[in-house]
């Protein structure tokens, strides 16, 4: 591989996208790709997708995984750094990352980039129960058990990020109680200075 391959280009625009399970990231990243051409990265996505490689790398994501322990910040963030190596484009939303300290450390460790923004979906515990429960009926981790938890490590490890990008001003908060069309309003004008892209279909 070419060294300058290796060197994430210093124009490249990284956005972190957070927001409670449920806020609402799932739904607003696709369009944000579609209107601003930026690409969607996503940890949790890409780790599976490492699992699935059944690589050395992959088996010991696997075996975190298993025995319920977070995989080290340092293998999320080469992954990420990897996808963005490999990809043609120099605007990427990283959706619910970083989750922690840890991983915000180590991605402006080691990647070098920090954030454009932050965009923050806004949304408080009661509503985002009442999402998890209403959209996935009968799934395993969506009894109010495990939501409690999922959101309990939300509120611990993934707010105090959300306070120390806020304290450089660098969080742009979306309320994200309105519908999907109210909260995107809001998505553009916070997206006003990247202008959005005509895409001329690649098809391969």
């Amino acid at each position: 591989m070419m060294e300058a391959k290796l060197l994430i280009q210093e124009t490249t625009v990284v956005v972190f996208v957070l927001g409670g399970p449920g806020s609402g990231k799932g739904t607003q990243c696709p369009k944000i790709v579609e209107h601003f051409g930026f690409t969607h990265l996503c940890a949790g996505d890409l780790l599976q997708a490492e699992i699935e490689s059944e690589s050395e790398n992959g088996t010991m994501i696997h075996n975190f995984k298993k025995e319920g322990k977070i995989v080290p910040s340092e293998i999320t963030v080469k992954l990420l750094q990897q996808a963005m190596q490999q990809s043609d484009n120099n605007r990427f939303i990283i959706d619910g990352f970083p989750r922690n300290e840890e991983n915000r450390a180590a991605f402006e460790n080691i990647v070098k980039i920090k954030p454009e923004f932050v965009l923050f979906f806004d949304c408080p515990e009661e509503e985002l129960t009442r999402r998890i429960l209403n959209r996935n009926q009968g799934r395993v981790d969506d009894n109010i058990e495990t939501i409690g938890k999922r959101l309990k490590v939300y509120f611990e490890s993934t707010l105090p990020v959300i306070n120390y990008y806020n304290s450089k001003g660098k969080v742009q908060k979306i309320d994200a109680q309105r519908s999907v069309n109210e909260v995107f309003e809001d998505v553009k004008s916070v997206f006003a200075k990247f202008k959005p892209v005509v895409r001329v279909d690649s098809t391969k």
